[in-house]
């Protein structure tokens, strides 16, 4: 196994670096510095490079040394843009259909919107989001670049009804069959899954075959219909029509 970091000291040593807590080169806090300010460029530059080289002839690897970076800094989740949006459009009739089924099931539906892959493009994952919850759902949605692990795992703790997938990166045949598998061994046989994305017809007929419930393409712009056709999902895997 490659050797990684012995107790995280270079990072740390980094860490204390970026707070001006000790100096680069004499190992104490630089007089310069006022509480708070970070080091020059210039220390920092030949900090990187110094822990560059010893990692280089470590053999320690990329995601050694991203996920030791990760253990002592935390791993950063931007803003989702769902918190606090809203809009307006005609969803009474998905509405009145959101609660219905969820007064068959005894509580409001549920649904994971999830961003698997490499995939950076949230947007229209975060308005079917907004809709949604507009619509009555409570939504579930941690942001982008989620693996289906991740996803699947979310959908065990959050007890969801249906999840969804925005994917264009193009890698739709990759990652979703990852998430429908996950949830079938997860014992979620009863949870469906939609997929969006730029999706050849050719691919879309691969992943209904593969389980998938609803496949929706840019063609598919009327939010409230693609709401309709969520319910639609949750009513058949429930036995509901």
């Amino acid at each position: 196994m490659t050797p990684a970091l012995n107790d995280h000291a270079a990072v740390e040593h980094h860490r204390q670096v970026r707070h001006g807590e000790i100096d680069p080169e004499q190992g104490r806090r630089p007089q310069h510095l006022k509480h708070g300010d970070d080091p020059t460029r210039t220390q920092l530059i030949r900090l990187y490079a110094q822990y560059e080289q010893a990692c280089a002839r470590a053999g320690v690897t990329t995601g050694e040394w991203a996920g030791v970076l990760r253990e002592v800094f935390g791993e950063y989740r931007a803003p989702t843009g769902v918190a606090g949006a809203g809009g307006v459009i005609d969803a009474s009739a998905v509405r009145e259909r959101v609660k219905a089924v969820g007064a068959q099931l005894g509580r409001p539906l549920r649904f994971l919107v999830g961003k698997p892959g490499l995939d950076g493009h949230s947007n229209g994952a975060e308005q079917i989001a907004v809709r949604a919850r507009d619509a009555g759902f409570e939504v579930v949605y941690s942001g982008i670049r989620l693996t289906p692990g991740q996803i699947v795992n979310a959908a065990i703790e959050e007890d969801v009804d249906i999840v969804g997938l925005s994917v264009l990166s193009g890698s739709h045949l990759s990652v979703v069959p990852l998430v429908v598998e996950g949830l079938r061994e997860g014992g979620l046989l009863d949870v469906p899954v939609v997929v969006g994305g730029i999706i050849p017809e050719a691919d879309a007929r691969a992943l209904r075959a593969g389980g998938v419930a609803r496949v929706f393409t840019p063609r598919d712009f009327a939010i409230a219909d693609v709401l309709g056709q969520v319910v639609d999902a949750i009513e058949e895997a429930r036995g509901l029509r």
